[in-house]
């Protein structure tokens, strides 16, 4: 398994790309299932509880944890992919769970197939990956009322600005959830306690429903 501090140390797209092209074939059982890794599930049951419609765009895709618990949990509709790693996206494909799937940087201008009515992601905004200018970016792809789901690492929301980004969004609700399992007290204790806010609002709108 890849440490995570090397994971929260990277400093750049290349720095991510070389990385995650390493951790791609082991990322699912060496971090995710090891760990007990529940992030993805959290913002999946987010969503759902939320109203979430799609189409969505699950942003930092990854291996497709974060689709796979939509799925898991009932929603059939149309889900596409972004991801800065070509192979993390390989591995996400090989699943069957998005409509399409897009290598792009996130923090620069994006043209998908949206307008999207939710935008999901777990795991993207925390230590040496995507700070809050990608939301502007985002909500570029979003339609009127779409909603969005987005985790955020407890220790970065304030460090890197996300609390001033999300106070010019309105009706912005935070939720706090453990990241990791039980299982990850005794493999991984440096960061078995890590918590994440994940933030949730409606794109142009005064709240959330649901």
């Amino acid at each position: 398994m890849i440490d995570l501090n090397a994971a929260f140390a990277l400093t750049g797209p290349e720095d991510c790309a070389r990385l995650y092209a390493e951790w791609a074939a082991s990322y699912d059982t060496g971090f995710a299932d090891s760990l007990d890794y529940r992030l993805p599930a959290h913002v999946a049951a987010a969503f759902l509880a939320h109203g979430g419609t799609g189409p969505v765009l699950d942003v930092g895709a990854g291996t497709g944890l974060l689709a796979g618990h939509l799925r898991d949990m009932g929603f059939a509709g149309e889900i596409d992919a972004v991801d800065l790693s070509p192979a993390m996206l390989d591995a996400a494909r090989a699943k069957g769970l998005y409509r399409t799937l897009r290598q792009a940087d996130i923090t620069r201008p994006l043209s998908f197939d949206g307008p999207y009515g939710g935008i999901v992601s777990s795991g993207t905004f925390t230590h040496g990956h995507v700070g809050p200018e990608a939301i502007a970016q985002l909500e570029t792809q979003a339609a009127p009322g779409a909603l969005f789901v987005l985790s955020v690492n407890e220790g970065v929301y304030r460090a890197m600005g996300f609390d001033a980004a999300l106070a010019q969004r309105p009706g912005v609700t935070l939720l706090v959830v453990q990241i990791y399992g039980p299982a990850a007290a005794e493999k991984d204790p440096d960061h078995a306690a890590q918590r994440g806010l994940i933030a949730i609002w409606r794109h142009g709108g005064d709240g959330v429903a649901g």
